[in-house]
């Protein structure tokens, strides 16, 4: 069973009196344990594909499933739910609290698990910054952290709610070449040990060498993709752009 999939999913935005497609009638699974990336350019629909994955935004039609639940027509509080027991983010500008710490930063998601004790998120905070290699920083604040360590930091918050599939918007764009490859070589570490989906949506070259899936997109539409099993690369073609190809 797919951990994420979007049936024929549409995304429409008004601005002002002009409509904006920015999906158009897309289809995809997710495997567990995949680390697949979302690559095209500007405007192409792949940040907007990653929020409907993490139930930041509805589509406009279509249906959208997320560890096996139709998360369509869910309210807004049904969704946080979601979010909060399946889901973790990771941004390219981090997107942590400037006045937290660290361990304070990871632990901050946590608070929505009431069932939970504070021995429990203690020890989760700290399992996890270990995991990242920033258990000495724990008390350190964002500003006082390199790029890469902050970078650290919002994977481990992302981890740190047993999610299930982590989103990754841009997570390299704003490292050093050097950081940036330090940090997708973590992510595919735990993906690889602890089975973790990772969906990206990247315009690095070295995160879509690294994925084992590969979708393209142009203009709100998925134009290849690839599958890179054992060595072997096969590639699909959508309809949408190769009208005597298979749909995706």
């Amino acid at each position: 069973m797919a951990i994420v999939k979007v049936e024929n999913v549409s995304k429409r935005y008004l601005l002002g009196e002009q409509v904006v497609e920015a999906l158009r009638d897309v289809t995809l699974e997710v495997e567990p344990g995949s680390f697949l990336a979302i690559a095209g350019p500007s405007g192409s629909g792949k940040s907007t594909l990653l929020n409907i994955f993490g139930c930041i935004d509805n589509p406009s039609e279509g249906k959208v499933f997320v560890d096996g639940q139709d998360v369509s027509g869910k309210t807004p509080d049904e969704l946080a739910e979601v979010r909060a027991r399946t889901i973790g983010f990771i941004f390219q500008n981090f997107n942590l609290l400037p006045v937290l710490s660290a361990q304070e930063n990871v632990d901050y998601p946590l608070l929505q698990l009431r069932e939970l004790s504070k021995a429990q998120r203690r020890e989760r905070v700290a399992y996890y910054l270990d995991m990242v290699g920033l258990t000495r920083y724990a008390g350190h604040r964002p500003n006082q952290l390199s790029g890469g360590q902050r970078q650290r930091v919002a994977i481990a918050r992302a981890l740190a709610t047993h999610s299930k599939v982590v989103l990754a918007d841009e997570p390299t764009a704003n490292l050093d070449r050097e950081t940036g490859r330090g940090i997708l070589e973590l992510m595919q570490g735990i993906n690889r040990d602890a089975g973790t989906t990772f969906i990206f949506s990247t315009h690095d070259a070295h995160v879509m060498d690294m994925a084992d899936r590969l979708v393209h997109m142009e203009d709100g539409r998925i134009i290849t993709l690839e599958t890179k099993l054992a060595g072997v690369e096969s590639v699909r073609h959508s309809e949408a752009a190769h009208p005597q190809g298979p749909g995706v």
